[in-house]
């Protein structure tokens, strides 16, 4: 079934990819790179009427189809598929169950939820759909910020991931079709995958894995920059930007040479301790009792409202809130499940659906509700009960809302330098993270599945990613490929729905667990009675 050895150069610069593949990304992003900074402000505009469009006529489909998604994520573990191994019956989980999670973390959300876990609610806490405008800045304002806040950061995104992962997994571990985007499309296609068909499914892939890291990467750089001149009073400037992006991507190439099971899963585990650790300084040094009763709450209160808001679409034409939050987010969640799947894949051979989905879907969600309530509770505690300010930092300034709520926190300098100081170095590593995930995707994508891609790929893809961040953030394109990239999960999501398709079709074709055994042991008694007919006249007698 996996004929991809039949389009893989063997000899030249371009040895061990795809051809097409290989020159055909390179073009995608030099022309996507080119087209945005040559005029910032005209792209920024297009791309932009292009999302306004999605938010204002397809809001009900994102909704439906993430929501959709999530059940469909769901029942698969209650099924008789749930057993199902991604791979051979005989192969069993690569990675410890902390570094396996520590990994899928790390480059699904990890540096999101550092950045947006303070300002997010504090932004919902002013004001959003499901408050009275007299509730602004009230405990019921925080309380309903932080069930949002939670709801964009959980089950649904995490279904998205899921589902594409998933998919990959089986596809390439368990029916032998190469690690990419077009084996999921085998069942619809055929052979067909091969050529352009599969060809436009793989560079939807790296587009939005590329673009996503890179815009990401650029914004990132400037909230590591407010942290770095906090405790050091590093200016802040576009130069200081640059290099830190520099620096983040020579990290990111030294990791993905290494491999898998050396860099990214030491940086993996190492930013998941440091979790651990930051977050265990918040409960001790904040309001303590505040935050565990807000744990339990917002757990609550989440799985409470949940189904509510996954399925709520504004009625209001004019409001302009679900697309510049909702919206934006699933478009952001569809542009990395590629990415984040195709990794998640990756480190994932030889686990049943089932661990697989309670491993990727619920932990993730867990540790999610655990860290927006920890960091957004104490800065909600802060504008409540204390003397105020975050509100004020991050209207000014989204990213010193961080640094802001640990400054105001009612402790001593030291452990707000210590606090600090974790989560400036968080931001580095996190960010290492999800640009060596990334690196290792789009080189896995070029050589058509390959999971051990060459060397040379991957110090190329580690530069070009960091170089288009550089460019971006030089010439002001952020933005607008950010949103670009939010527009690009709209034809993903055509393919997503066709590969969910595929895998069902696959699924259903397969053996109930059991049916084998029963076949296998009539097949013997059947051939038992063949060449042994005198068992046949004995069992008569008797």
């Amino acid at each position: 079934m996996d004929n991809k050895k039949d389009y893989i150069r063997s000899t030249g610069w371009l040895a061990g990819t795809h051809p097409v593949m290989s020159v055909g990304a390179g073009i995608l992003v030099l022309a996507f790179v080119l087209f945005t900074v040559s005029d910032p402000e005209y792209a920024n505009a297009l791309y932009g009427a292009a999302k306004n469009f999605i938010a204002k006529e397809l809001a009900w489909y994102y909704v439906g189809l993430v929501s959709v998604i999530l059940f469909l994520v769901i029942g698969l573990v209650f099924t008789r598929f749930g057993s199902i191994r991604l791979g051979k019956d005989t192969d069993r989980p690569e990675f410890s169950n902390f570094s396996w999670f520590s990994m899928l973390f790390g480059a699904g959300i990890g540096i999101g939820i550092l950045f947006w876990s303070i300002a997010e609610p504090i932004s919902y806490f002013q004001g959003n759909p499901f408050i009275a405008e007299n509730q602004q800045l009230t405990v019921e304002a925080a309380q309903v910020a932080m069930r949002v806040s939670i709801f964009h950061w959980g089950l649904h995104g995490w279904a998205l991931f899921a589902m594409i992962g998933l998919i990959l997994a089986y596809f390439s571990y368990r029916k032998g079709l190469p690690l990419s985007i077009r084996s999921s499309l085998y069942p619809i296609f055929g052979e067909r995958i091969y050529g352009p068909i599969g060809h436009v499914a793989d560079l939807l892939a790296v587009f939005g894995t590329v673009f996503g890291i890179a815009t990401s990467l650029g914004m990132g750089a400037q909230q590591m920059n407010t942290g770095l001149n906090y405790l050091l009073g590093v200016e802040v400037s576009t130069s200081t930007y640059i290099l830190l992006i520099a620096v983040i991507s020579v990290i990111a190439m030294i990791s993905v040479i290494t491999g898998v099971d050396r860099g990214i899963r030491i940086l993996s585990e190492l930013n998941m301790r440091l979790t651990m650790v930051i977050l265990g300084l918040f409960v001790v040094f904040g309001p303590t009792a505040y935050l565990l009763g807000a744990l339990v709450t917002n757990f609550g209160d989440y799985v409470v409202h949940a189904v509510e808001l996954g399925f709520w679409v504004d009625p209001d034409p004019e409001s302009q809130w679900q697309g510049w939050w909702t919206i934006f987010y699933w478009g952001w969640w569809l542009s990395w499940s590629p990415f984040c799947g195709i990794f998640i894949a990756r480190i994932s051979k030889g686990r049943t659906v089932r661990e697989f989905i309670l491993g990727v879907l619920i932990a993730p969600t867990l540790l999610a509700v655990a860290w927006i309530t920890i960091f957004g509770n104490t800065a909600m505690f802060i504008e409540l009960f204390g003397n105020g300010g975050v509100v004020a930092a991050a209207n000014a300034d989204t990213t010193m809302a961080l640094f802001k709520t640990i400054e105001l926190m009612n402790t001593n300098s030291l452990v707000v330098t210590v606090m600090a100081g974790i989560c400036t170095f968080m931001l580095v590593t996190y960010f290492v993270t999800s640009a060596d995930s990334a690196t290792l995707v789009v080189c896995t994508l070029i050589s058509m599945g390959d999971s051990e891609p060459l060397a040379r790929y991957r110090v190329f893809w580690s530069v070009a990613i960091g170089a288009v961040a550089s460019t971006l953030l030089l010439t002001g394109g952020l933005a607008a490929l950010q949103t670009a990239t939010i527009v690009a999960a709209l034809p993903f999501s055509f393919i997503l729905i066709m590969a969910i398709y595929g895998l069902f079709k696959s699924l259903l074709e397969e053996p109930i667990p059991g049916q084998l055994h029963k076949a296998a042991a009539v097949v013997s008694d059947a051939e038992l009675l063949t060449r042994r007919p005198e068992v046949a006249v004995a069992t008569v007698s008797l």
